[in-house]
């Protein structure tokens, strides 16, 4: 291994000073330093103090009420704050309610940081630690040179620099120091981050380190005995009322657990969550605040996953695996998709499974379904639109790059596409309005235009013929529907419904 380049003092340069707009994030995040002998998560935290300029010219305080408040990794908290008034600046302390103090400063004197250009995740794996990076790169399914990038660890005016093994968009993977590797506890609650290479300047080259977040997490995903051969891994945005449906239907085909990443929701998923893994569906929340990152957060997955699962499904809450009706074989049994999968587990070339999907539409509803999605939307396009994937997490490329739909494998692997006749993927992707309109608030793919930009109009990602207004449609209810399709409709009932009742295992109102 590589020694580690020699300690160096680096100057931060804050590179962009543009204000992110308020359709794109409504919330300013605030990150909290470890809190001595505080169980600060209890604590009613009342105010969000901001500093700005009165009519006289005069600097004046103001309190704010706090939105919300999440754990966040090791002894941290993430703290929503509402965007300041005219003439006020962005958060500089945290106050107790009923306190004139402040319970937390964050530095009259400490710039703050830009969502534009920062590194605000890392992670261990193996000897290399994997720093997740906004505003080093915006070209999807792109690898950059990663000898325009170092890696620093460490606080204050001295770092341990070492080099960037890959970098592909918003993902570079590190060298671990040789202290680091030899005692990996040391790593634990250190920040990283990374620099890059300007243009020469005089002859002389410049490096710029980028502003940092990211703390390497005291948990370290070892390396041990698979437990799982199927697991899934997805990120969601308000999904409490239909999380239920998707994890019970899977976990019948076999899904054995569940990586949820929180896109900072503001509705009951996280009670929800912890119903269902309290009732034993093996489900993990992980909060995962940062803004149109899908991709990174799904190679942040893939790391936390790879200990423990053969095989990982990326998908979203609204796309349901289904296996036709055969002939011969009729209903699929219980468990099925975890035996399609392990029938590859042993390929020493097979390392991505890809499946069609089918795009349903309002199927004539104009509110939600009672009984779920499955069994309420029953109509489609024709033809199928794009592919999920099921991966190996040992067969990825070490730079992780992916485009959400799958990732880059490395040499010597390759995919299989699965006949649309032994399964599918239903996409609920064109609900009843209001549901549907939820997607204009923001998307969280990096690569993709929010519903609201105007932007790639044409694109597959959008609803063809809907513009950028989230005004529904006169005949909304009957768009999207070419083919009757009732399929798992019909499989659901006969199969998940109770016998006596025929209720279904996520009715919650029975």
């Amino acid at each position: 291994m590589d020694s580690p380049e020699p300690r160096r003092k680096l100057k931060t340069f804050k590179l962009r000073d543009d204000v992110i707009s308020e359709h794109r994030r409504k919330l300013k995040t605030v990150k909290l330093s470890p809190l001595r002998q505080s169980n600060f998560s209890n604590l009613d935290l009342g105010d969000d103090v901001i500093k700005g300029v009165n009519d006289g010219g005069d600097d004046v305080t103001k309190g704010m009420n706090v939105l919300s408040v999440d754990e966040y990794g090791d002894n941290r908290l993430l703290v929503r704050c509402a965007l300041p008034p005219v003439n006020f600046s962005a958060p500089v302390g945290i106050r107790r309610r009923g306190l004139t103090g402040l319970t937390v400063g964050l530095g009259d004197d400490k710039p703050l940081n830009t969502w534009e250009n920062l590194a605000y995740e890392a992670v261990l794996d193996g000897n290399t630690a994997v720093v997740f990076v906004k505003g080093i790169s915006h070209r999807q399914g792109k690898e950059s040179d990663p000898r325009q990038f170092r890696c620093h660890f460490g606080l204050g005016e001295y770092m341990i620099t070492s080099r960037a093994i890959t970098a592909a968009q918003e993902v570079v993977r590190c060298a671990l120091p040789r202290s680091m590797v030899m005692r990996p506890e040391k790593a634990c609650g250190v920040r990283a981050t990374v620099s890059f290479r300007m243009p020469r300047v005089h002859g002389r080259v410049n490096h710029v380190l980028v502003p940092s977040v990211a703390k390497i997490p005291g948990s370290v995903f070892s390396p041990k005995v698979k437990q799982h051969e199927l697991c899934v891994c997805t990120m969601l945005w308000n999904q409490a009322h239909s999380i239920r449906e998707w994890i019970t239907y899977h976990s019948w085909l076999g899904v054995e657990k569940w990586f949820v990443y929180d896109n900072n929701s503001d509705d009951e998923i996280k009670t929800v969550i912890e119903d269902l893994d309290f009732e034993g569906y093996n489900v993990s929340r992980h909060v995962w605040p940062w803004i149109k990152t899908q991709e990174a957060g799904f190679s942040h997955c893939a790391i936390r996953a790879q200990s423990e699962c053969n095989w990982v499904s990326f998908m979203d809450v609204d796309e349901f695996y289904y296996f036709p009706y055969n002939p011969v074989s009729g209903f699929p049994a219980q468990g099925s998709l975890r035996t399609l999968v392990s029938n590859f587990t042993t390929s020493s070339s097979i390392g991505e499974i890809r499946t069609s999907c089918h795009s349903f539409g309002p199927s004539g509803l104009t509110s939600r379904p009672k009984q779920g999605v499955t069994v309420g939307y029953t109509c489609r396009l024709q033809s199928p639109e794009r592919h999920k994937s099921i991966i190996r997490p040992d067969a990825l490329d070490m730079n992780l790059m992916n485009v959400v739909h799958h990732f880059h494998l490395r040499k010597g692997f390759t995919f299989i596409d699965l006949p649309q006749n032994t399964a599918i993927i239903n996409h609920y992707k064109y609900q009843v309005w209001e549901v549907f309109r939820a997607k204009f608030y923001r998307r969280v793919a990096t690569y993709v235009a929010d519903w609201k930009d105007n932007q790639n109009e044409g694109s597959r990602d959008r609803a063809p013929g809907l513009g950028t207004e989230p005004i529904e449609p006169p005949d909304w209810r009957l768009q999207f529907c070419e083919v009757w399709d009732t399929g798992l409709r019909d499989f659901v009932l006969a199969n998940l419904g109770d016998v006596t009742s025929g209720v279904l295992p996520w009715d919650r109102s029975m």
